[in-house]
């Protein structure tokens, strides 16, 4: 069982080791990535940590205990500690063991351990939801604080069953279409309807608040809009920017029976209220500077009142790790409504990925992003870091720097743009997006170049004709700030140069190689080069941005700037290198 070309050394802190180089390397990072979390991954050996969150998360999947300590066991170099055994029996254990349930339109937390619930009723974060005892397994609860119910539970940590059932929101007739308005035949992908009928599973008692985490380009508005036929009910779609609002009308009206008086954009230009509904995140969390914060959260987000303009019967979180805290706060009180996530990665970089589950649901369905790859649904990707020393008078600058500046120093150097143009000439008839976070930095690139640029300043209107323009093949170079991270679907492009970075957010590297994921023509590859100063924390910054990547498989290859002219970027069709048939 225990053998020494095994990859997995589980220590008795819980975290877990994992050696790259074993041939059962793959099989065991997909078995690790069901219920751990990647810490951090050099070249040799990936570090993971198992945490109650993360079990918690496997659990509401259906895995128990069992499978996890048979998978560990199956790839272990060494025996499991037994501590490590006992707490991952107790975590999984502890899921579940409390319920919410709806009885008589009163909110009730139940269990079959009646001495848990003497002790929860004596934990301050609960005490002050509870209004009476039932019976020595049933509390009476405040029906109004179903969330922060659910909010206390995880913190004294034992994470609720919720099935007290949802409202039933107004009715919506709508369809999938076998054909798209255009003409083309549609049907969703195995992976889009399992990952529906997974979250709906249960129907109205189980079914309906959760997360699926599906790999950027593979179709999360699909799995949207097929919960939607499932509900059958008004929706409130919630997305990053207006730009992911264009696209879900757009992909509603191609791909449902939906018409477009029945949907409604909700943004800093029009505020439309219809049956379907599309609001950004910035639009709803507006406030006035300087409003007295003593009321209610409607009194200081007006546009809160959303949430109760209709009925809705399903609410769509899109990019759900992007969720700002004052919608959690409101998410709080909308424990009623049925709830979906959509996201490429749980990951946040505030730390709040357990109020995602408490609130909005847990992980329901995840499909590694390299299976997916595999299967030809989104596009194999080539992952380049170049390494570039800083010029000596840039160095001693950075040398001398404060902390604070010292990122933007590195990130901004003026080497990488010789880089840069090594690259585009290797990708001369590619589609090239160029993404950054400085304005300043893309602003240069644009005088150099001439190529057209793309920032939170950029009119709607413009933007829209740009990407357009880039979809039609008439550009070739598209310069994109940050607010190319998310939500823009530009299938033809297949190669993004990323110049610059949130500093170390995992989440944006994730999102950034998403945008050339879109399945190529003829097998096509994607490119994800980013250009890192040597020796810097912008080198230090790539590699944890690299963390969530690594965990889903990809491997970067590392390049120095003076080895840049030698490279030859591989070229595969369908996944076998050209000319091998």
């Amino acid at each position: 069982m225990f053998e020494a070309q095994n990859p997995v050394i589980v220590q008795s802190d819980k975290s877990v080791l994992l050696e790259v180089d074993s041939p059962f390397y793959a099989e065991a990072r997909d078995m690790l990535a069901r219920f751990a979390e990647l810490e951090k991954s050099p070249e040799y050996i990936h570090t993971y940590r198992i945490s109650p969150l993360s079990l918690w998360n496997a659990a509401a999947a259906g895995l128990n205990a069992n499978a996890i300590l048979a998978g560990l066991e199956q790839y272990a170099k060494y025996p499991i500690p037994a501590n490590v055994r006992a707490e991952i029996v107790e975590a999984i254990g502890r899921y579940g063991r409390v319920k919410l349930i709806q009885r008589d339109h009163h909110l009730l937390m139940t269990s079959t351990d009646a001495l848990l619930l003497v002790e929860l009723q004596r934990r301050k974060e609960l005490k002050p939801y509870i209004l009476r005892g039932v019976d020595p397994h049933t509390l009476c609860m405040q029906a109004g604080m179903r969330g922060h119910i659910k909010q206390a539970l995880v913190t004294i940590g034992y994470p609720a069953e919720d099935l007290a059932g949802y409202t039933q929101g107004d009715a919506l007739a709508v369809q999938l279409r076998a054909q798209t308005v255009a003409g083309h035949s549609f049907v969703l992908r195995q992976y889009q309807s399992e990952a529906a009928a997974i979250y709906y599973a249960g129907g109205a008692e189980r079914g309906g608040s959760g997360v699926i985490v599906l790999p950027c380009g593979a179709g999360k508005t699909m799995v949207g809009m097929a919960a939607m036929v499932m509900d059958a009910s008004h929706t409130l779609i919630l997305t990053p920017n207006a730009i992911s609002v264009e696209q879900w009308i757009r992909e509603l009206l191609d791909k449902t029976t939906l018409t477009a008086d029945q949907v409604g954009e909700y943004t800093g230009q029009r505020k439309e209220l219809r049956p379907v509904t599309i609001a950004t995140y910035q639009t709803i969390t507006y406030h006035k500077r300087g409003k007295d914060r003593g009321g209610s959260l409607r009194d200081e987000y007006p546009h809160f009142a959303i949430f109760e303009s209709r009925n809705w019967g399903l609410i769509i979180y899109d990019e759900v790790h992007l969720l700002p805290a004052p919608v959690f706060s409101i998410t709080a009180e909308l424990q009623a409504r049925r709830r979906l996530g959509l996201t490429a990665t749980l990951v946040r970089e505030d730390g709040r990925e357990s109020e995602v589950f408490s609130l909005i649901g847990p992980k329901k369905y995840d499909v590694p992003w390299k299976v997916l790859e595999r299967q030809g649904w989104i596009a194999t990707a080539e992952c380049v870091e170049v390494r570039i020393l800083l010029d000596p008078e840039l160095r001693m600058e950075y040398a001398l720097a404060d902390a604070r500046h010292k990122y933007r120093i590195a990130a901004t150097s003026p080497a990488k743009y010789r880089v840069l143009e090594q690259l585009l000439h290797k990708h001369e008839e590619d589609q090239v997006l160029i993404i950054g976070m400085y304005l300043e930095q893309l602003g240069r690139l644009q005088e150099r170049y001439g190529f057209a640029l793309i920032t939170g300043e950029t009119p709607a209107r413009e933007r829209s004709q740009l990407y357009n323009r880039f979809r039609a093949g008439e550009l070739r170079r598209l310069i994109i700030s940050k607010v190319g991270n998310f939500a823009i679907d530009l299938p033809d492009a297949n190669v993004m140069i990323q110049l610059s970075g949130t500093f170390g957010s995992r989440q944006e590297e994730a999102q950034r190689l998403g945008r050339i994921l879109r399945p190529k023509q003829d097998g096509q590859l994607a490119y994800f080069y980013t250009l890192v100063s040597r020796d810097t924390q912008d080198q230090e910054f790539s590699a944890n941005r690299q963390l969530f990547l690594t965990e889903q498989g990809y491997q970067y290859q590392i390049l120095y700037d003076d080895e840049v002219a030698l490279y030859e970027p591989r070229r595969l069709a369908n996944n076998v290198e050209k000319g091998d048939g």
